[in-house]
């Protein structure tokens, strides 16, 4: 009891002691900022902030204080959607902010009040305005002296830069990345000449790298990435011996790259890729460095013999240059990813390293001129992801040792000339996605354990001399998107397929017997069919008319008879060399066949009329009953005159988007479901939409695309989300992206309500009935006007608008001149979690998925520019992203190592038209070229893409 007693007077004490020396613990914010802050939340009260002025603004969200809360040191508004500029100058007024963030907005502007009232602040150290929508030139910081961080990137301030940033003497990084910004790269960055981090990527800078900018002895980083700066690299950039990274990529550098790069002993990347630099590889660039990118230039000779064994290095990128010899035997340990691909390598593949190469994930030495076999020992580099030697002059067989590598993801030995039978070993990869030994020698049978390979994806064993049976445990890859067996000798009859084909199953060239399978009919998101050039016998299914996706099917040159269905006019169709077949109509059948029919037919008119008028009677028949079954997505089929018509979906909840009071009073959602009714106005059909066109009561034509949800994958459950995301996207304004105008939900489906284009699809003006309408004018401008829509959508605040689904077929055509991307909601409302198959797998149509797709399955940027790439192919060389088994993509890359040589790839009919279009097309191939690059990195932004193609004119 003593003892407690004798406690108290010490507790006294103690709480003396604490008021006396620390009164900050029970301090709180001055008046002024507090009636700040409720000034501050009067003024964004239309906003997601939900401050509650009744409680202290330091618990705020977004607002953080010194200790004991006596001040505000920093304030967040990131990711708000904040538009006006009209509080800015207000946060000026808390004098003891040590941070202001605003990125993630829609602000136009930077006050001058803002400038003036944050200019005094001393304790500033920290401004972030990056990505929102500021225009015009470069304000001119006056104060700010303590200001160490400065970030305004991803804006669209333009102008030069010259003495605005001089007053900033404590500035330590400066991100101006992703605006306008032209003229010569600024060398006024603080008189005090303590910047550590420069990053200007991605504008409009000209002329070479400044000798000024070495005089700032503390860079660490310097990002001059994607602008069009030139001349050679200066050799004083030895001095900068603090530098850690140096970005150059995507500019027009030529000369060669400097050896004075190994003398910098704190350089770890070194990134000077797209480039034109010439000349050979410097011995000892890499002593120090840890990452190196020197692909798509120009360098000759061959590669150091030393590059590649520093003990530091992790990734070295010397892709498509014109390097010759052999590859350096010599190689570190350490090393990561190793990609060679697209030079004139030769030699073999050194074949003592790799049992040490236990890091070692990616490994490229695709389209060389490698000869030898494929070494034993890769089997021992058991961390490889990838392994790519296509395209090269490799003999032998298969190793069965890369049986190993039980981390393989993507495994590509097409385009060699490989001996011998598939080791059964390939098959105990489970985590391998793509297959593709296409285009050798092998022969022998297809393994029966292929069928152990569950994550497989795409499997391309064409073009070999395999034989022997389709192993029926083939349908247990559930998988599989694409299966290319084509070119084979396969006999026997066709087994079961994987519901999950979605890409392609092409079976061309074997000897495969038979009827089309039934079980076909669950291929339902199967886009290409490919079954020429067989021996299948029977009639051709109805089944076929009713796969949903389906956009190519060819039957040519095997032994079907019967009658041929009628297929919707959104299906190439191909059964020619089929003697018995019999073709009532020749609106869905390639001109060929279409012709031939026609002879046919005129001939039995001639000489045996009695015997037409009887297959006549029976073809009617037939045609009856085919058309009384026939379905197009399910759809009611066309009604005679004396039947009634089908009724209309039914409509559970529609809304107008658009604030375009044409639009509003035009359309009309029961004449809109009408039409959707009937079969006959379907105008287009994509992988995942129909489209249809529907006349509304004023006259005036709409686009009514109905959203294809067979595998429950849109987010129809969710109607206040659909809606939200619809109603972002209908506030969207360009002219090159096409906005929906209003919805309807029915009960089992979603439409949307758009613009009609008149024109039609740049699929069909390229390779279908229009073909050759378009001349070089009409071309660069659907090239320019696409770039501007998906530049458009990639700067979206307050994220990028990604496409699913980026193809020709859904670029609609207002004119001939005026693009409009379509599709555009896909990724905002379709939900992967509920996807019964593997919808949720695959994004876009064969020919433009980008190849990192395969084993990363998300939708990117970069992709999306892969894709547009091949749009820009089609445009140059008038051939469809997919000709008889070959991807456009991959046939440019191997046309175009030679740069004489670009003329062949060019379609011919337009560019002899002149030698200026000539040479504008050749302009627009480099930028193509660029766009397809098998590297997602090494792909220019789509700012960047635009501002070349503008350049092309």
């Amino acid at each position: 009891m003593k003892k407690c007693e004798e406690s108290i007077p010490l507790l006294h004490f103690s709480l003396f002691f604490m008021f006396l020396f620390c009164p900050s613990v029970f301090s709180e914010l001055p008046s002024n900022q507090k009636t700040t802050m409720i000034d501050l939340s009067n003024l964004l009260n239309k906003t997601d902030l939900s401050w509650n002025i009744s409680k202290d603004p330091c618990s705020w969200k977004g607002v953080t204080c010194s200790s004991g809360n006596s001040s505000i040191t920093e304030i967040s508004l990131s990711g708000f959607s904040l538009s006006s500029s009209d509080f800015l100058p207000r946060l000026c007024q808390i004098d003891s902010l040590m941070s202001i963030d605003v990125s993630n907005n829609a602000l136009t502007l930077i006050p001058e009040e803002f400038i003036k009232g944050c200019g005094e602040i001393g304790g500033l150290e920290r401004l972030n305005i990056s990505r929102n929508r500021l225009v015009g030139p470069l304000p001119t910081f006056q104060g700010f002296v303590g200001l160490k961080f400065l970030d305004l990137s991803f804006n669209s301030l333009n102008g030069n830069i010259g003495l605005q940033l001089d007053g900033l003497i404590a500035l330590k990084s400066l991100n101006l990345s992703g605006n306008k910004f032209n003229g010569l790269i600024p060398t006024n960055l603080g008189k005090a000449m303590v910047l550590e981090q420069l990053e200007l990527s991605v504008n409009g800078f000209e002329g070479g790298i400044p000798d000024q900018i070495m005089g700032y002895q503390n860079l660490t980083l310097i990002d001059l990435g994607e602008n069009k700066l030139s001349g050679p690299v200066p050799d004083r950039i030895k001095d900068l011996s603090k530098l850690e990274v140096l970005i150059l990529s995507s500019n027009k550098f030529s000369w060669q790259i400097p050896g004075a790069i190994s003398n910098i002993r704190t350089l770890s990347r070194f990134a000077a890729n797209q480039n034109n630099f010439k000349g050979t590889v410097p011995s000892g660039i890499t002593r120090f460095l840890k990452n190196l990118d020197l692909s798509y230039n120009k360098l000759s000779g061959s590669i150091p013999s030393d590059m590649l064994s520093p003990s530091n290095l992790q990734s070295v990128d010397l892709s498509y240059n014109l390097l010759k010899g052999s590859i350096p035997s010599n190689i570190s340990s350490s090393l990561v990813r190793l990609r060679l691909g697209s030079n004139s390598l030769d030699g073999p593949i050194p074949s003592s390293v790799f049992g040490k190469l236990e890091k070692l994930m990616y490994l490229e030495l695709d389209n060389n001129s490698l000869t030898g076999l494929i070494p034993p020992d890769l089997g021992s580099c058991l961390s490889l992801a990838l392994l790519n030697l296509a395209g090269n002059n490799l003999t032998g067989t298969l190793p069965g040792q890369l049986g190993n590598l039980n981390r393989l993801q993507v495994m590509k030995l097409q385009s060699n000339r490989l001996v011998g039978e598939i080791p059964v070993e390939i098959t105990q990869l489970q985590k391998l996605s793509t297959l593709n030994i296409s285009w050798n020698l092998l022969n022998g049978s297809i393994p029966s354990s292929i069928s152990s390979l569950r994550y497989l994806t795409n499997m391309n064993l064409q073009g070999n001399h395999l034989n022997g049976l389709i192993p029926d445990g083939i349908s247990g890859l559930d998988s599989l998107l694409e299966l290319q067996l084509g070119g084979n000798q396969l006999t026997g009859k066709i087994p079961m397929m994987p519901a999950s084909l979605q890409i392609a199953l092409n079976l061309s060239s074997n000897l495969l017997v038979g009827p089309i399978p039934f079980p076909f009919s669950r291929l339902t998101g199967l886009e290409v069919l490919d079954l020429s050039n067989n021996q299948l016998t029977g009639e051709i299914p109805t089944f076929l008319t009713g796969m949903r996706s389906l956009t190519r099917l060819l039957l040519s040159n095997n032994q079907l008879s019967g009658i041929i269905p009628e297929f919707g006019s959104w299906l190439t169709f191909e059964a020619r060399g089929n003697v018995h077949l019999i073709n009532t109509t020749t609106s869905n059948t390639s001109p060929k066949s279409a012709k031939k029919g026609k002879s046919v037919a005129t001939a039995l008119l001639i000489g045996f009329a009695a015997a037409l008028f009887t297959v006549g009677v029976v073809t009617g028949l037939a045609l009856s009953i085919s058309r009384r079954y026939y379905r197009v997505n399910d759809e009611q089929p066309q009604s005679a005159e004396d039947l009634p018509p089908p009724p209309p979906p039914q409509v559970i909840q529609g809304n107008l988007l658009t604030a375009n009071g044409i639009h509003r009073s035009n359309i009309d959602f029961t004449k809109a479901m009408e039409a959707v009714a009937y079969s006959k106005n379907i105008t287009l059909k994509t992988r995942f939409s129909t489209y249809y066109k529907a006349i509304m009561p004023s006259g005036s034509s709409y686009f009514v695309k109905r959203i294809n949800w067979s595998d429950k994958i849109f987010q129809f459950g969710n109607h206040d989300k659909f809606w939200r995301e619809l109603e972002v996207l209908g506030k969207l304004s360009n002219s090159n992206v096409m906005t929906p105008l209003a919805y309807v939900l029915s009960v089992d489906n979603a439409y949307l309500f758009y613009e009609f284009s008149p024109k039609g699809t740049l699929f069909d003006v390229l390779h279908g009935s229009l073909e050759n309408a378009l001349d070089w004018a009409s071309r660069y401008s659907i090239a320019v006007g696409v770039a501007q829509g998906l530049s458009f959508l990639q700067g979206c605040t307050p994220g990028p608008i990604l496409l699913l689904d980026l193809s020709s077929r859904n670029i609609m055509l207002k004119s001939l001149k005026e693009p409009q991307i379509g599709d555009i909601e896909l990724c905002k409302v379709i939900d992967p979690s509920k996807s019964t198959g593997s919808l949720s797998m695959v994004a876009g149509s064969v020919g433009y998925i980008p190849p990192e797709y395969a084993y990363t399955m998300r939708v990117t940027m970069a992709g999306n520019v892969y894709s547009f790439g091949v749009i820009l192919l089609e445009l140059l060389t008038g051939k469809p992203a997919v000709s008889e088994g070959t991807e456009l993509a991959k046939w440019a890359l191997s046309n175009s190592v030679r740069q004489d040589k670009w003329d062949h790839i060019l379609d011919p009919n337009i560019s002899r038209t002149s030698l200026a279009i000539r040479s504008q097309m050749l302009q627009v191939l480099k930028v193509a070229l660029g766009c397809v690059n098998v590297s997602p990195e090494a792909r220019p932004k789509m700012k960047n893409v635009l501002r070349m193609l503008l350049n092309a004119r």
